[in-house]
């Protein structure tokens, strides 16, 4: 018996709806989480570089308890237990159907389930990110912060218009794949019943058995999403600037003379 792939089954009716409405909606969690988590960032390197020790401590504490648990298992904290512990008038007024908060596509964002996948992807990341631009900071001359200070320059000046710009410079492949790598973890969403891709395209496993087309199309569209995302990145992101060949430097210098 010769098995044929039957894309039609997947690529029309209510499976196509299911994937793309699970496709918009990785696409809107993913930069909701990327931006919870560049201000969080910001607001953790800010206090990892204060000069009080309590904030440096949480900082520790805060990068030690997000980066050595299981992100699914934060995803169910936040659901089950973060989520159940708010207010319950909270509660109502997030379960009710609000239609202006929607994103085109009717994808809706004040649900549990969709502020929830945002938080937990943010703060995971976060603590991340956090270690990655640390590390370009400090692989920025020490004379650059010392100079700074003797200017007058205040520490959030020193901070914003110094050292970051040139810390993410340094680390701007490793940031841009924390922040891939949140887009393509949102498939563990799917464990709080969060309808992203992966649970949209598990769907047409029990409606019409077409398992293997219908993840193959998922995965195309993950891959998809990561190259054009990691393109915009790349694009847009800081550039190192280019270092003239020697050899060039030393003829310019002999026609000045």
């Amino acid at each position: 018996m010769i098995w044929h792939p039957d894309w039609a089954g997947v690529l029309s009716g209510q499976p196509l709806q299911w994937i793309i409405s699970g496709f918009l909606t990785t696409l809107y969690v993913s930069l909701a989480g990327s931006l919870i988590a560049t201000l969080l960032t910001v607001l953790l390197i800010a206090l990892r570089l204060s000069t009080s020790r309590i904030a440096r401590g949480a900082v520790a504490a805060f990068v030690s308890v997000f980066r050595n648990t299981p992100l699914l298992v934060q995803l169910l904290f936040w659901y089950f237990a973060a989520y159940g512990a708010l207010p319950q008038s909270w509660r109502f007024y997030i379960g009710d159907n609000h239609p202006w908060a929607t994103f085109p596509g009717n994808i809706a964002w004040l649900t549990p389930e969709f502020l929830c996948a945002a938080w937990g992807l943010a703060l995971f990341t976060a603590a991340f990110l956090v270690e990655e631009v640390q590390a370009g900071l400090n692989s920025v001359p020490k004379g650059q912060t010392e100079a700074a200070i003797s200017q007058g320059f205040s520490r959030k000046t020193l901070l914003l218009s110094i050292l970051l710009p040139q810390a993410l410079t340094n680390a701007w492949q490793p940031v841009t794949g924390q922040y891939l790598n949140l887009m393509k973890l949102s498939s563990l969403a799917t464990g709080i019943g969060f309808s992203e891709l992966t649970y949209q395209v598990s769907q047409i496993e029990s409606y019409n058995a077409h398992a293997f087309e219908g993840f193959a199309v998922g995965t195309l569209l993950y891959l998809a999403l990561g190259l054009f995302l990691g393109g915009l990145m790349t694009a847009f992101g800081p550039k190192r600037p280019q270092r003239r060949p020697q050899a060039a430097m030393t003829e310019e210098t002999r026609d000045g003379i």
